[in-house]
């Protein structure tokens, strides 16, 4: 046998193979037992929506929140549509202005939508000077503004934020010689729609109904209230000697929100010839149903934020609904965001959303701490847990939004809603039913899980909306 010697490769055998002297491993494996880990899934996070909710007991199905009265003065936001480069308001939306509030003539919400002119803003124009006359109603459809006042000393104060779907100027409809509080400044290119007073007033002139409607408005006296909107409770204090003490009550909202129960379901499929014979280290239902539960709880997590009904980012007060004052999460957006609210107890946001208010961090110089949490530690602004919630969505321009909330029902904070005690529970609030074995031996088990979230009082729940992340 001679050997030849490659410059790459080494030394080369050029004769018959060489015999083994010991068992190839190959071989050898035939006789080990493997060992093996359970199902791994990469879908699964940290959920940490659903392990600091407080969860109360719903045994009828629905939870009835009850508040006391609150007087709703008009305070929603206008919705538009667009076709290219047009902008118009949807006529039904105009009543979420004050003065229409209630209004149901289609005809003249129609007329009024169609004398909205379209204009353009660009960064730093001005649309209405604090002490002019407001003889318009401003729409923004999109953009953001900054609401301008003047300081004790005669400096500019800034007075919060506009976006898209607020109105300016509603006091012009009822008020002739009305003026603005405040200046109003595009913070970016802002798409506006203007209603003057004029053209309103020819629509009045037109519409008996409208008329009447305005007229009423005008007339109405609205109950005495708190700054929350609650109706007042009357009391008298640092009196002396023995003065009428004034009566009151009360008074409770005749229309209290219920929300019932909602359900995620699957029917996990298998077939009995695995069931028998293919449960040895690890039992194959048990894995299934640890897996579908998985599966299962991730979408409660989704729907806990994201549902119309009752997710979280659809169900905040209009007046717990913040934007930043530039795009990115600054420490000034998220002081503003946690003093709307007594006692907030934990922000979440996506993990990007941290990322970019990290890099907001940096960029001042700050270092914020850690606090523990459900026995993690993780990063915290004023000692407030910042959470990461993959849920939360980021819209296509790159935005997207942090929470801010109380929870508990102790604090008048935000609740999620389960029922235990149900026939064939598998996990508190999520049952696994046998349905049967069909034709084709395969077993089927139905698998519910039963959740929902409530939010007790308005500020229980604060979002900053709008947040840019891709800087």
């Amino acid at each position: 046998m001679t050997t030849s010697v490659d410059p790459t490769t080494g030394p080369q055998s050029s004769g018959p193979e060489q015999q083994r002297s010991s068992l190839d491993t190959a071989a050898a494996r035939k006789l080990a037992t493997t060992t093996k880990t359970v199902p791994q899934m990469q879908g699964i996070s940290s959920r940490w929506l659903l392990r600091i909710l407080p969860w109360t007991q719903v045994s009828g199905g629905t939870f009835r929140v009850n508040r006391r009265l609150t007087h709703t003065l008009g305070d929603g936001r206008v919705e538009f549509v667009s076709t290219g480069t047009e902008v118009r308001v949807i006529p039904a939306e105009l009543r979420e202005l004050a003065p229409l509030r209630g209004y149901d003539d289609a005809a003249t919400l129609e007329n009024l939508a169609g004398r909205f002119v379209q204009r353009e803003f660009a960064p730093g124009d001005v649309l209405a000077r604090a002490g002019g006359p407001t003889d318009r109603v401003i729409l923004i459809a999109h953009g953001k503004l900054d609401r301008i006042g003047t300081g004790k000393y005669g400096e500019e104060t800034s007075l919060g934020t506009l976006a898209d779907g607020d109105a300016l100027g509603e006091a012009a409809l009822v008020t002739p010689d009305a003026q603005w509080e405040h200046s109003v400044r595009a913070v970016t290119r802002v798409t506006a729609l203007t209603l003057y007073r004029s053209d309103f007033e020819s629509v009045v002139a037109e519409s008996a109904s409208l008329r009447s409607h305005v007229a009423e408005f005008r007339e109405a006296v609205v109950p005495a209230h708190n700054k929350h909107g609650e109706a007042a409770i009357e009391l008298a204090a640092g009196h002396v000697g023995e003065p009428v003490l004034p009566g009151t009550f009360a008074d409770y909202d005749m229309a209290p929100r219920e929300y019932e129960l909602s359900v995620a379901q699957t029917v996990l499929k298998m077939h009995s010839r695995v069931a028998d014979l293919y449960n040895d280290p690890m039992n194959q239902l048990d894995q299934q149903l640890r897996l579908t539960v998985e599966a299962l709880r991730e979408r409660q997590e989704h729907e806990l934020v994201n549902n119309r009904e009752f997710g979280l980012l659809h169900n905040a007060d209009l007046k717990q609904r913040l934007h930043t004052r530039s795009g990115p999460p600054t420490p000034d957006d998220l002081d503003e965001l946690i003093t709307r609210r007594r006692k907030t107890q934990f922000l979440l946001a996506h993990p990007r959303t941290i990322a970019a208010i990290g890099r907001e961090w940096n960029a001042r110089g700050i270092y914020p701490g850690t606090v523990e949490c459900e026995g993690t530690v993780v990063r915290a602004w004023r000692g407030i847990p910042l959470l990461p919630c993959n849920k939360i969505p980021i819209n296509p321009d790159q935005t997207s939004s942090v929470l801010a909330m109380r929870v508990g029902e102790e604090n008048q904070g935000v609740v999620g809603l389960h029922q235990t005690g149900i026939p064939d529970e598998y996990r508190p609030g999520l049952s696994v039913r046998f349905m049967g074995i069909n034709d084709q031996a395969v077993i089927n088990y139905l698998v519910s899980a039963y959740y929902s979230a409530a939010v007790l009082v308005p500020d229980a729940l604060g979002i900053l909306e709008d947040v840019e992340i891709g800087h």
